[in-house]
């Protein structure tokens, strides 16, 4: 098992390409009715910074930080936020484990898939919640891995997602997130929090042609993609297969895919 935090999925375009459709009302519905004028919020973990951007346009004149370990990606973002005229947000560099702040820097910490990639998701809670002001919040979303569902069943795709989720488990992740959200926080010391849950469905024509093709390109030149063969858990051609079960599904014109989340909003 790893001792440090590796992103699974590494930063190829085609995961970018999934992390910018990303907004604060298809990501973080569950914590608009909290984030109002005035408010600090810290995003970590923030990739791009789209649904950054859009909690900073909600909770403006307040400031907002996004923190991200890429410095790559933050270039990108601060791009989007000058092209959004989006002037209460900053982004920089850092760890989510040891967060470059003073202890109730912010009324709101979020993060977006975070979790899921870490280590000690305990202890990235445990520090979420310092930065945190009290009586603030401190909200978290991820997938579940093992959650995610699909028409019509392919066993190359049930192949290719339990793989992922072996590559995760490697990395000392745990891609099964969503359904320990709960937990986690409960071990980190909160005593207020309320659990939810929402998904992403894909089904359209759009939407499976963007999915499935996003997805192919992953496993095949990703850092998952390298992860899997150096780890030994597939060849060049099972990831061959896998894109083609994709393709596939994406022509599939009853294709159906979801992916659930859990959600959790904790009382500082």
């Amino acid at each position: 098992m790893s001792e440090k935090n590796v992103y699974t999925h590494g930063h190829h375009e085609s995961v970018l390409r999934s992390h910018t459709w990303r907004t604060a009302q298809n990501s973080a519905a569950y914590l608009l009715s909290h984030a109002v004028a005035g408010m600090d919020l810290l995003d970590v973990g923030c990739g791009p910074g789209t649904i950054t951007i859009d909690l900073a346009k909600r909770v403006a004149p307040g400031q907002v930080i996004g923190v991200d370990a890429s410095e790559s990606v933050l270039e990108g973002a601060a791009r989007t936020a000058e092209e959004a005229s989006c002037a209460n947000v900053a982004f920089q560099t850092g760890d989510v484990t040891e967060l470059e702040f003073e202890d109730g820097s912010f009324d709101i910490v979020h993060a977006h898939q975070v979790l899921q990639h870490l280590t000690d998701p305990v202890a990235a809670l445990c520090e979420m919640r310092r930065v945190c002001r009290p009586g603030g919040i401190v909200a978290a979303r991820d997938a579940d891995y093992a959650a995610m569902t699909w028409f019509p069943e392919d066993p190359v795709l049930t192949r290719a997602l339990d793989l992922y989720r072996q590559t995760a488990r490697v990395n000392g992740a745990e891609p099964d997130a969503g359904r320990r959200l709960l937990s986690w926080a409960a071990r980190a010391g909160f005593d207020d929090i309320t659990p939810s849950a929402s998904a992403w469905c894909y089904a359209t024509p759009a939407d499976r042609t963007w999915w499935g093709s996003l997805w192919a390109d992953r496993v095949t030149e990703s850092s998952l993609a390298t992860q899997l063969v150096d780890y030994g858990l597939a060849t060049p051609a099972d990831l061959a297969s896998f894109a083609e079960a994709w393709a596939r599904w994406m022509e599939q014109p009853d294709g159906w895919y979801a992916v659930l989340h859990g959600e959790i909003i904790c009382r500082a």
